[in-house]
């Protein structure tokens, strides 16, 4: 593992400090703008060419990153400081074998096994990490699935165990859903398919991510630092809008820390947790963790000065350099320099080259701005950019960002120019 770091070399020479990202989506992208700006040199891999990250970074590398001959090649070719999983569609036995030839893999391999794989998530923030979660069950037949919703009661939620981004759940209201479900989860699971979990529902005032940063102090003790809480909300089981900070009490703001903390002590290393959660009044529910930056977590880069952004921090803590916090009742804090918003992009077509038009007329609403990921292709309901506003009053930072968003026109090389098209379920404006 890193430790306190003080020298810094030159990308591209033999001085050089080398992150590596497996995975090289949008997320990798502003990883790697950030490392580039501390003089670090990166390597973006992906399945893919011209993915996001790749655009910016010192090198790349494209092949199938289930493949652990390929992953092994391009490590032992670039020997890099740092590994860092940014999808979940990597070979996991990869790196742990990273692992034990020396190499430092971020978080750690165990935190990124665990995280991809609902059972063990869950597992672990229920029995391991000791936090509150909502009631669950495992279902492996469709006979199974209807024991289990009928047990957990209804309404409920079904979900792949091995899956993201919304992708092989369902929301089940009654015994008439339950096919679908297991259709869904069967045919949509990114990776095993082999068992269902069905989760109890919890009729939540506020979803929030924490993004708690294990680093080191300046004493090279790990220590956790926590950014406020951030606010989201999902349509069809994917993150749609965030903003920071998430409007909850006090009382429940210091349970978000304390079980942000538990978790992340029990996953260890170093890096930044998007550790998921309900809010209900003073009422707080673990629910998922990601071991890297998180999709809700972009609107860090409005809200939080420059160079710290959710991405900022990660590199920090992955190189060993300091983050600076306020300290409140035993409690490291970052503050945020502006509430703040995001509204994703989304493609309503299908298409390589995507294209957007409108932006001038977007941008000219004040303290606003936008992100275009780059991806090459286009397909409904993918993510293309994200709108960010901010505001002294975070919900009108919320309606800022919705009305950018919502303003963007985009058409494939084959399409036509359209507006989005958006499905609004559980909307908090």
């Amino acid at each position: 593992m890193i430790s306190i770091r003080d020298e810094i070399g030159t990308p591209l020479t033999d001085s050089a400090v080398k992150i590596m990202l497996l995975g090289s989506g949008e997320l990798g992208k502003e990883i790697t703008i950030e490392a580039q700006r501390l003089g670090v040199e990166v390597i973006a891999v992906d399945r893919y060419p011209n993915a996001p990250a790749m655009q910016v970074a010192h090198k790349s590398y494209v092949g199938n990153m289930k493949d652990k001959d390929f992953l092994w090649s391009i490590v032992e070719r670039e020997k890099p400081d740092a590994i860092v999983p940014e999808i979940e569609a990597i070979n996991l036995d990869a790196l742990f074998e990273f692992e034990k030839e020396g190499y430092f893999v971020v978080p750690n391999a165990k935190a990124t096994w665990i995280a991809m794989h609902r059972e063990r998530t869950r597992e672990t923030l229920a029995k391991k990490a000791k936090v509150p979660t909502s009631r669950y069950m495992y279902a492996t037949t469709l006979d199974e699935l209807y024991d289990a919703c009928e047990k957990i009661g209804y309404p409920c939620h079904t979900k792949a165990i091995m899956s993201s981004s919304g992708k092989g759940s369902y929301f089940v209201r009654g015994p008439e859903d339950i096919p679908k479900a297991w259709e869904e989860a069967k045919k949509k699971a990114r990776g095993s398919a082999d068992k269902i979990i069905v989760e109890e529902h919890i009729d939540f005032d506020v979803e929030i991510t924490e993004l708690a940063v294990r680093h080191f102090d300046e004493n090279g003790k790990i220590v956790t630092t926590f950014p406020k809480p951030v606010g989201h909300y999902q349509i069809k089981g994917d993150y749609h809008s965030s903003w920071q900070p998430a409007e909850i009490s006090e009382k429940a703001e210091r349970e978000v820390y304390r079980i942000a903390k538990k978790i992340t002590d029990v996953l260890g290393g170093l890096g930044i947790f998007g550790v998921e959660m309900f809010v209900k009044g003073d009422k707080v529910w673990a629910n998922e963790v990601s071991p890297r930056p998180h999709d809700t977590g972009m609107v860090t880069m409005a809200s939080h000065p420059t160079g710290f952004s959710e991405f900022g921090l990660h590199v920090r803590a992955i190189l060993g350099l300091p983050i600076p916090a306020v300290e409140e009742n035993g409690i490291r804090k970052f503050p945020i320099l502006t509430p703040a918003a995001t509204h994703v992009i989304l493609a309503n077509q299908e298409g390589f080259g995507p294209r957007f038009r409108n932006v001038f007329r977007a941008l000219n609403i004040p303290n606003t701005t936008v992100r275009f990921f780059g991806k090459p292709e286009a397909y409904k309901g993918r993510r293309l950019g994200v709108a960010l506003a901010w505001d002294s009053d975070v919900q009108v930072a919320k309606k800022k960002a919705e009305q950018v968003a919502h303003m963007i026109e985009l058409k494939t090389r084959s399409g036509e120019w359209q507006s989005q098209e958006f499905i609004k379920e559980k909307h908090l404006l």
